[in-house]
């Protein structure tokens, strides 16, 4: 991979609510050389997603570094939240963004899970384009069971024999899933009901393995408000199935339960396309091209 390449990584802590645990560990990570784009806690996940980038060397150190601080300050025997959670860095996801391919993310993956199963003695699970069996292409997949299930399987189900590092769930830190895979959207919709099974009924007509739309991934949880829940969802093909798809589809299934949908969200960071392409639609514009937009025409 060209040492001048531009790769994204968006890992996932296990931490929400404790601001002095996540500045902890992004001064960790940016102290490694990379550019911090952002950071987003959610204290009803009780989860951070934290996004950077930079050259493949510091992103890799940036990704072992900012690891290894969160297996010494999070602890699952006692974290509580909305979102599936497997380790206390639950998730890092490498993306290409210029100078690099697929091809180069994969290997970067492989060389992190590497590095963190031995220096860390945290189990690693590949996945995406990353995955080395068909069964753990999909994060769901890899994650089923969380710490607590996969506390007891791993070790002893083979089946769940992880990529890298010992055969035996770290007693506080759990697991990771470390991978390669194109840009994603978290979106988040709001729905005004206590009722979390409505959440949930909504969440498994729209996700793409229960027969919903292709490319989004979701949930159904409660939130912190008792006046609301969520539908949660990870939308990983926004130009197959574009956030206003999503965010029609749930509102006309919230009306069978006379359920209103009062807000939405963004977690992270998003590509201006997605945004364009909900412009386009709500303001029927006619003949709009994205070249339009000011700011892609000075970067252009």
């Amino acid at each position: 991979m060209d040492r001048n390449a531009v790769v994204e990584c968006i890992p996932n802590f296990s931490e929400g609510r404790r601001p002095e645990v996540i500045e902890a560990i992004i001064e960790a990570i940016r102290a490694c050389g990379v550019t911090m784009m952002g950071a987003a806690p959610d204290a009803d996940h009780n989860r951070v997603v934290v996004t950077f980038v930079g050259n493949p060397e510091a992103v890799k150190r940036a990704a072992v570094r900012g690891a290894e601080v969160a297996s010494k300050l999070i602890d699952l025997t006692t974290h509580k939240g909305n979102h599936p959670r497997m380790g206390a860095v639950d998730v890092i996801p490498f993306v290409p963004i210029s100078g690099c391919d697929m091809k180069d993310c994969v290997a970067l993956a492989r060389e992190v899970g590497e590095e963190i199963g031995t220096t860390l003695n945290i189990p690693v699970f590949l996945y995406e384009e990353a995955a080395t069996r068909p069964d753990r292409k999909n994060l769901a997949d890899v994650r089923r069971g969380e710490f607590e299930g996969l506390r007891e399987r791993i070790g002893t189900d083979s089946a769940r024999v992880p990529d890298y590092g010992p055969n035996a769930i770290h007693p506080t830190a759990g697991c990771i899933a470390v991978g390669a895979r194109m840009p994603l959207v978290a979106f988040n919709v709001n729905l005004g009901t206590s009722d979390v099974e409505v959440a949930k009924k909504i969440a498994k007509a729209i996700r793409g393995s229960s027969g919903g739309l292709v490319g989004c991934k979701a949930l159904g949880i409660t939130l912190a408000d008792p006046n609301r829940v969520q539908v949660t969802m990870n939308m990983v093909n926004y130009k197959d199935t574009p956030l206003h798809r999503a965010f029609e589809l749930i509102r006309i299934e919230a009306e069978r339960y006379g359920v209103p949908i009062v807000g939405s969200e963004i977690v992270g960071l998003v590509p201006m396309d997605a945004l364009i392409g909900v412009a386009r639609h709500y303001l029927r514009l006619e003949g709009f091209k994205s070249d339009q937009v000011l700011e892609k025409r000075l970067m252009g």
